[in-house]
């Protein structure tokens, strides 16, 4: 039977949030957003921490590291779900983020703070992952377009809270206290998800749904290896890292292969498959975003004149991108769903290439010349945003019988190493083209140049693909 002439129409807004639904909405989209403000938190507060305890050949780590984490918690999730059960498994989540939260706050020198970070993106993935699968368990189909737009949804409301937090903090001079003030919301967020959700998980276990230990350590392995490589401008180090993660992945296949334990559902790994062409442009899709989110606050106050406050917002004008489109986009018909996927991959190219031009030179921070830098970072968060609902509902039901949680984790597990391999890519391009020598504005224009124009094969690559991922919806 074809899944795609008898999937039902989306319901509307009001499902959503009505009766239960809205409790468990309100949930589910909480840990995504305590997990998202983190982010926009830290990319808005790095470049002062950088400032105060040194470790700028180590400024895309804290991304690296806090994502591989998240690949552990996200891996791990629906293992905790079966064991904790929904309350006990957000609570759990929710107290291991604030732990490294506080880890950060109080860290005298990058290496601890890189220990806070790995904390708290495990904690972070729990709460991120627990989402995504729960999505399938406590909402009919009919809602998933819905629900998988507001938990996309909040990195908008990121976008509004992270950069302020973090902003107003670097400028006073204290961003210890920004990390600080995520302990007492998420220790209230704990106590509230034990308390709304149920005890125990209702649904057995599924099959394949067991943690694929093997594959997730050479996945990685192999996000470590690049950034490894991108500690230094010396391009045998960085060659030698990406090669060496070459080779991790390629075992990680062909474990993956003949593994009973998958990290993916059956196929999403084979050229030419639905499932792959679906994962692939995710990836692609996502690796844009990252490629700019991680570096873009650092590029704003040293080649165009903005404060800590000004640049994390006009930094998260990305994920603004993103929550309008997954927004607007979310209740499309089939033929306007393929046409939102087609066209993020062409947004984002527009996107990267008008920073290529842009962003390298300095402003002194006049509005005129920064305005078009603003659109094209909308254009890029667009891009993604418009295509995400859809690619990751095809992806549930493209997913074989029995296999649909394990599409639920696997989602977030290849997105954040995507993440992860985006910001240690961007880490040995910006080092590389001159972010640590000459460093200053010059080493800054160079790395934004090479940056911006490296990361634009992201968005042309998913060209080929998104054609195939459109037709799978």
């Amino acid at each position: 039977m074809d899944i795609r002439d008898t999937s039902p129409a989306p319901a509307n807004w009001g499902a959503l949030f009505s009766g239960a639904n809205g409790v468990r909405s309100l949930v589910l989209a909480g840990g995504v957003a305590l997990h998202a403000v983190n982010v926009y938190i830290v990319t808005t507060i790095l470049p002062s921490v950088v400032d105060d305890i040194g470790g700028l050949d180590l400024y895309a780590w804290n991304t690296t590291i806090f994502v591989v984490a998240s690949i552990l918690g996200s891996a791990l999730a629906a293992r905790l779900l079966r064991v904790a059960g929904p309350g006990g498994a957000y609570a759990i989540a929710a107290v291991t983020f604030s732990l490294g939260a506080a880890a950060c706050a109080m860290a005298p020198s990058m290496p601890v703070m890189l220990v806070g970070r790995l904390v708290q993106g495990l904690g972070g993935g729990f709460l991120f992952a627990l989402a995504y699968a729960m999505i399938r368990l406590v909402f009919p189909q009919s809602l998933w377009p819905r629900a998988m737009a507001l938990v996309s949804g909040m990195w908008g409301v990121a976008t509004l809270v992270g950069p302020a937090i973090g902003g107003i903090f670097a400028e006073l001079g204290v961003w210890r206290a920004a990390f600080w003030s995520l302990v007492p919301i998420t220790l209230l967020f704990a106590g509230m998800a034990a308390t709304v959700l149920p005890r125990r998980n209702a649904e057995p276990e599924a099959r394949g749904s067991s943690v694929a230990f093997v594959q997730l350590a050479l996945l990685v392995a192999a996000v470590l290896a690049i950034s490894a490589g991108s500690t230094s401008p010396d391009l045998t180090r960085n060659v030698a890292g990406v090669l060496a993660a070459g080779v991790l992945v390629a075992g990680l296949l062909a474990v993956e292969a003949r593994a009973r334990r998958r990290l993916a559902p059956t196929g999403a790994f084979r050229p030419g498959s639905t499932l792959a062409a679906l994962f692939t442009t995710m990836c692609l899709l996502a690796v844009t975003v990252t490629s700019g989110e991680v570096f873009a606050p650092l590029f704003l106050q040293v080649l165009h004149g903005q404060s800590p406050l000004a640049a994390g917002y006009l930094a998260a004008l990305m994920a603004a991108g993103w929550t309008l489109g997954s927004v607007t986009s979310s209740g499309a018909s089939l033929q306007g769903a393929r046409r939102a996927i087609v066209a993020g991959p062409v947004l984002q190219l527009a996107g990267m290439a008008a920073l290529f031009l842009l962003m390298p030179h300095v402003s002194g921070g006049r509005w005129l010349a920064l305005a078009p830098i603003c659109l094209a970072l909308v254009a890029i968060g667009l891009g993604v945003g418009m295509a995400w609902p859809h690619l990751l509902t095809g992806i549930l039901k493209a997913a074989p019988e029995g296999e649909q949680e394990l599409a639920g984790a696997s989602i977030t597990t290849i997105q954040l190493f995507a993440t992860a391999t985006g910001a240690a890519l961007a880490g040995m391009v910006t080092n590389a083209g001159g972010l640590l020598d000459p460093g200053g504005v010059t080493g800054a224009a160079g790395a934004a140049r090479w940056l911006f124009g490296v990361f634009a094969l992201a968005p042309l690559a998913s060209l080929a693909t998104a054609g195939k991922a459109a037709k799978a919806r």
